[in-house]
């Protein structure tokens, strides 16, 4: 393993950010679609408010949460790994799809949502890295 440290971290912040969209959207739907994020009002600006859509999108990032904060406590490469390739497919593709859907938001909203979401497609890669097997070295053969 390359480094456990950074591995942790990446995950933790996915954990962090998993586990407060998740229970906004979870326990407080309505609440999310309003005003996220921080009262910002982004999702409003995608209609129509749907408290089942926002309440499964909300079990969504719990699931993920529990995942990554599984990943950070073991380490397991193969449920880093998996973890890590499913969240960038699912943050990947809301990406896009927000990146094609602008229309009402102000320049300095429509440039912080999208930075906003890319930044969710740095620490997988960076976990990704971290818990590789290190470089070994190079033995060479005593006479």
């Amino acid at each position: 393993m390359r480094a456990p440290l950074i591995a942790r971290l990446a995950l933790a912040y996915l954990w962090l950010t998993a586990t407060l969209i998740g229970l906004t959207a979870a326990a407080a739907p309505q609440t999310f679609y309003d005003d996220f994020p921080f009262l910002a009002h982004w999702v409003n600006l995608l209609p129509p408010y749907n408290e089942h859509l926002v309440t499964d999108v909300g079990g969504l990032y719990l699931g993920f949460a529990v995942l990554f904060g599984w990943a950070a406590a073991t380490l397991d490469r193969t449920l880093v790994r998996a973890v890590c390739v499913a969240w960038l497919l699912t943050a990947a593709l809301h990406l896009a799809f927000h990146a094609g859907h602008l229309e009402g938001f102000g320049t300095a909203d429509a440039v912080a949502e999208i930075a906003s979401l890319a930044l969710l497609l740095v620490p997988p890669p960076l976990a990704l890295w971290a818990i590789a097997p290190g470089s070994r070295p190079t033995t060479t053969p005593q006479p």
